[in-house]
């Protein structure tokens, strides 16, 4: 395992809340304790490397962007500071330094909140078949990785298991109300907004993203990771040719590998070469720099 890497949490005297694909979260009771790992995943199943620096980059940069739109949305954070942490964690400084945050509890909505402002991934194969993604009609003659007329929000389930499905606004005002589906609908494209274009300014298309909210009472704040390497995909803007596949900067690089192995995309995953990691981490790496215009942090 590379230098200042992490795989696994161990913090042994703290309530493990769950542990996902790629992050650890804890219950401190009125809080949660959101730890990134280095882990990386790809169709739906953990990678046994770890890919350097990848935890911090993904906590550093959804710092910068819940900093950046909380003009639109509550959200989460409450510090990723880990000296205004409570003094019982303080001596896990060594897991927790850059790649951790403190958040507010709330009841996460059973949403993956999908914006495209370009025609890519799951959408493009989709559209090859019914000129539609999610049940959105489109315009015939669109090509792979272009700019859609209009952006569009096309929302999945959050499956505990297996891969989420694409589903309709319909399905989801059936599932969480009319007026909340439309809420969260009119914010994820608000924020999309912002964020491209302000990620435009700096040399990066945000191709497509995805969001998740939750519920404080009756309040709704953003939750999760927000505009990362992992949950969008971000291409370079000098490097955009539509009507094929674009290099990004996100983990579409790993994918792209994997799709090449003989490999049924189900565990046990392959390992990646060194090569693969080594440039799949200066991605990460050079996408958190573009948009920050910084290098990382030890907070």
């Amino acid at each position: 395992m590379a230098e200042n890497t992490l795989l696994y949490s161990e913090l042994p005297d703290q309530k493990l809340f769950r542990r996902g694909k790629v992050r650890d979260v804890y219950d401190l009771g009125d809080k949660l304790l959101v730890i990134s790992t280095d882990r990386i995943s790809c169709f739906d199943v953990v990678l046994p490397n770890a890919i350097p620096q990848k935890g911090r980059i993904l906590t550093e940069i959804s710092c910068f962007w819940f900093d950046y739109i909380q003009d639109i949305i509550e959200h989460h954070l409450v510090t990723a500071d880990i000296s205004k942490y409570p003094p019982e964690l303080q001596k896990y400084s060594s897991q927790l330094t850059g790649r951790s945050m403190l958040v507010k509890k709330s009841r996460p909505l059973p949403v993956e909140c999908i914006v495209r402002g370009y025609l890519s991934g799951s959408g493009w194969k989709e559209y090859q078949k019914s000129q539609s993604v999610c049940g959105i009609k489109l315009p015939a003659g669109l090509r792979e990785s272009d700019k859609l007329p209009e952006i569009i929000f096309t929302p999945s389930t959050k499956e505990e298991k297996g891969h989420d499905i694409n589903v309709n606004q319909e399905y989801i005002e059936k599932t969480i109300g009319k007026e909340l589906a439309d809420k969260i609908k009119k914010t994820s494209i608000a924020i999309y907004k912002k964020a491209a274009d302000y990620a435009l300014s700096k040399g990066i298309i945000i191709a497509d993203t995805k969001f998740e909210f939750g519920l404080i009472a009756d309040r709704l704040i953003l939750i999760d990771e927000v505009l990362t390497p992992d949950s969008s995909r971000f291409w370079p803007q000098a490097e955009y040719q539509p009507g094929k596949a674009v290099p990004s900067f996100d983990k579409q690089f790993v994918r792209d590998y994997l799709e090449g192995l003989d490999w049924c995309k189900m565990p046990p995953a392959p390992k990646l070469p060194e090569e693969i990691i080594a440039k799949t981490s200066q991605k990460y790496l050079e996408a958190f720099q573009r948009l920050t215009g910084r290098g990382l942090e030890l907070r």
